[in-house]
């Protein structure tokens, strides 16, 4: 199977017909730290295209211009912030801004073909105003749907002004772009509904990198010994809708039958994180749970190895019912079990079978979930490898083509051909 695909790739890179083309990615980010706009700049560059990156400099990142597999990095000194809806609107305003004038200044010795613009915000998308009038095609990769998103981090409802006008933001960027990309079919559904005819849409999955992330069968891992410390994993962003703090609650209930079970937290330091440390610390949990900062997407691998499970502990939300988290697949990618909420973005994909389901929200079901995967190793890694077959019906290597596939029919649109 694994030699019909790779043929199938090479069949297929020899009639993309984009060597020597030029693409420019933007991307409100910092790079190569996030992987969607990654994966998909690399795969350009596989495919014999010249990329340029546009993005945020991370704090204390060095230097400002860089080249990274291949790909062109040029970094704007915007510091991005989670203090208030209005320093976002700022930042993202002069990110927006800084990226049309670098464009417009680099397509006048440089014309692109392509530019790939990541939201959020949505309104990214014009930053590519003047290579499009010179004759470059635009893609709207929507990673997440900003109206459900403000939804949920202020609390609103549907019908706030602030929701309907990123309602009516998102529609113009989408009406702006040639095509448009998304996550899952949750995402596309409602994007369909509400901005555009669905056909104009297409979905590129968030599958990790199969490089980074090379599978691993279930059945080759060693059992662990009953008794034997048991390390749970949360990986992500530290934010409220993630859940961490259920982690924490749902792990002190756990402890109760499992002592030796201990929770390792990654990603960049937030004040969320802080107030779920400031939880640990009130439960007694400083031994159990173990803070590690955030890693490198080339060091998750030997991470996830070294646990025994992984957690997805997402609050409710209108967001998170819509959302496929890329963690799933990472986990399963290299034979862990993973426990992820009951949702429409998840439940599209797997079922009772192949994932194990806690209720939204319910740090009670979470812990219980957790005390089953420890108890039954078996079962689990018989549900674990029908995960991983869902998860290779899904990898990069399948998603890159799909990917490519939209590009190549974009630009030969371009000439005609």
């Amino acid at each position: 199977m694994s030699q019909s695909l790779s043929a199938s790739a090479a069949m297929a890179t020899n009639e993309w017909h984009l060597q020597g083309k030029r693409a420019a990615v933007v991307s409100y980010s910092f790079y190569p730290g996030d992987p969607r706009p990654r994966r998909a700049a690399e795969a350009l560059i596989d495919a014999g295209m010249a990329v340029d990156v546009i993005c945020v400099a991370e704090d204390g990142c060095v230097p400002r211009t860089d080249t990274f597999n291949g790909v062109n990095i040029l970094r704007i000194p915007i510091q991005r912030s989670r203090r208030s809806a209005f320093g976002y609107l700022g930042r993202y305003a002069a990110f927006v801004l800084c990226a049309l004038a670098i464009l417009a200044r680099r397509s006048l010795t440089r014309r692109y073909d392509l530019v790939h613009t990541h939201n959020m915000p949505d309104i990214v998308a014009f930053s590519a105003l003047v290579p499009k009038l010179l004759g470059a095609k635009v893609i709207l990769d929507l990673h997440d749907p900003m109206p459900e998103l403000m939804m949920t981090i202020s609390n609103l409802e549907a019908d706030a002004w602030r929701v309907r006008l990123l309602q009516r933001l998102e529609k113009w960027s989408i009406r702006f772009s040639d095509a448009v990309l998304t996550v899952n079919h949750a995402c596309k559904a409602i994007f369909g509904s509400r901005s555009c005819r669905p056909d104009k849409i297409a979905v590129i999955m968030n599958s990790p990198d199969d490089k980074l992330f090379p599978f691993r069968s279930v059945a080759d891992l060693a059992a662990r010994p009953r008794g034997q410390r048991f390390t749970i994993m949360y990986h992500g962003t530290l934010v409220d809708r993630n859940g961490l703090d259920l982690a924490v609650e749902a792990l002190a209930q756990a402890r109760r039958s499992i002592p030796q079970a201990e929770l390792c937290i990654y990603g960049h330091r937030t004040p969320f994180l802080d107030q779920a440390l400031e939880a640990v610390r009130a439960r007694g949990l400083n031994e159990a749970v173990h803070y590690c900062g955030p890693q490198r997407l080339e060091d998750l691998a030997a991470l996830i190895d070294a646990s025994d499970l992984g957690v997805i502990p997402n609050r409710p939300s209108v967001f998170s019912r819509l959302n496929t988290p890329t963690r799933i697949f990472e986990y399963l990618a290299r034979g862990k079990p993973v426990i992820a909420p009951r949702a429409r973005g998840i439940q599209d994909y797997f079922d009772d079978r192949s994932l194990i389901f806690f209720e939204l929200g319910n740090a009670g079901d979470l812990a219980r979930k957790i005390e089953y995967v420890e108890a039954n190793p078996d079962e689990v890694v018989e549900i674990t490898k029908r995960g991983q077959a869902v998860y290779l019906a899904h990898t990069w290597d399948q998603e890159r083509l799909t990917f490519l596939n939209c590009v190549r029919a974009l630009l030969s649109a371009t000439v005609g051909a």
